[in-house]
C-alpha cells in the first residue's frame, strides 16, 4: 500500500505540516483493501468494538500507555492539570484538561471561537462542500441531521468541520454565548474519521452516531453544533446543563478514546468565516487552530 501524507497549514507557526496518524497502517489496510473492508464491516465500525476498546482504555492497565504515547507525540505535558501519574487510567488522559491560560478565549463580543482544538475546514455556504468533497457532493443536511425543518434552516448558511487527531485536547466547547437545548442523540456505525477513511467524503458524518445541540445566541442566531463519533469513540460525554445561559468558551463535553470531528452549522448570512480558515479550505487544506481562537465574525459587522 502506498503511503499518502496528510497535510494541514499550522496557524501559529505559519507553515504547512504532515500529520502524523496513529495507527495508519491499520488504517490504510481497513479502507484502501478489500479483505480490509470486509472486516471493517464486520467488525471495527460495529459498536462493540468500541465498547471493547472504551473498556480497556478504563481500566488501570492502560496507564502504562501514557507515557509512551506523550513521548511518541511530543505532547507537552506543562500545559496540562495533570501529570502522567496522576491520571487513573488511559481514558483519563485522554480527555485532560487545559491549565487555563493555555487556551485562552477571544473576547471581542462580535467573534466566535473554534469550539476544540484540531484541523479545521470552513465553508461559508454549504454548497461549497462541493469543491471539497468531491465524491460525497454537498452535504446532506436532512440526513445529517435527521430533521427536514431543521435541514432547511440552515441550509446555505456557514458550515466549519474539525477534525480531533487522537494526540489532540478531546473537550469541546460553545462558539459563542447563548442558551442551548439538550443535546439529541442521533445513533449510527463508528466509522473513523481520519483523513485515511473519509477520502474526500461527507457521508461518514452522516452515517456515524452522533449528538446534536441547538445553541440559541442573540448575536449569532441559532447555531447547530454536532459531536460525531468514530471508530472507538462510541461515547461522548455532555457537561453542559441544557436552556441555561453558556458563556463563550464554555465546555460543552468531552470525547472519549480515539479521533473525532465536531460540526457547526450557521443560518444563512450570518456570520463571516475567518479568512484564513476559508483560504486554507479553498485550497484543500485543513487549518490547525486551537479552541478559543477567533472562528469566524458576525455579519452585520463586515
Amino acid at each position: 500500500m502506498q503511503r499518502t501524507d496528510i497535510r494541514y497549514f499550522h496557524r501559529y507557526r505559519q507553515t504547512l505540516e504532515a500529520e502524523s496518524i496513529p495507527g495508519h497502517r491499520w488504517l490504510r489496510f481497513l479502507y484502501d483493501t478489500r479483505f480490509g473492508r470486509l472486516w471493517l464491516k464486520l467488525v471495527f465500525k460495529r459498536a462493540w468494538f468500541s465498547k471493547c476498546v472504551g473498556w480497556w482504555m478504563n481500566t488501570r492497565f492502560s496507564k502504562r500507555n501514557i507515557r509512551p504515547f506523550v513521548e511518541k507525540y511530543a505532547i507537552d505535558l506543562d500545559e496540562f492539570e495533570k501529570q502522567p501519574q496522576e491520571y487513573k487510567h488511559f481514558n483519563d488522559f485522554f480527555y485532560r484538561k487545559f491549565k487555563s491560560e493555555f487556551r485562552p478565549i477571544c473576547k471581542n463580543t462580535d467573534t466566535l471561537c473554534f469550539p476544540c482544538d484540531g484541523r479545521h475546514l470552513g465553508f461559508q455556504t454549504i454548497e461549497d462542500t462541493q469543491k471539497f468533497f468531491i465524491k460525497g457532493g454537498t452535504f446532506n443536511l436532512q440526513q445529517l441531521l435527521k430533521d427536514e425543518t431543521l435541514a432547511g434552516h440552515f441550509r446555505n448558511g456557514a458550515c466549519v468541520i474539525s477534525r480531533l487527531a487522537p494526540v489532540d485536547y478531546h473537550r469541546f466547547h460553545f462558539p459563542c454565548d447563548g442558551i442551548p437545548n439538550a443535546a439529541r442523540l442521533i445513533n449510527g456505525f463508528l466509522y473513523s474519521v481520519s483523513p485515511v477513511a473519509l477520502k474526500g467524503s461527507w457521508r461518514i458524518f452522516g452515517e456515524n452516531k452522533r449528538w446534536l445541540t441547538i445553541l440559541q445566541s442573540e448575536r449569532f442566531g441559532k447555531i447547530a453544533l454536532i459531536e460525531v463519533g468514530a471508530c472507538c469513540v462510541g461515547s461522548v460525554r455532555q457537561t453542559f446543563v441544557p436552556e441555561s445561559f453558556v458563556k463563550k468558551g464554555d465546555e460543552k463535553g468531552y470525547f472519549l478514546f480515539g479521533g473525532s470531528t465536531v460540526i457547526t452549522l450557521f443560518e444563512p448570512n450570518r456570520v463571516v468565516l475567518a479568512k484564513d480558515l476559508v483560504d486554507c479550505t479553498q485550497k484543500g487544506l485543513e487549518l490547525y487552530a486551537h479552541m478559543g481562537d477567533i472562528m469566524a465574525r458576525c455579519a452585520a459587522d463586515k
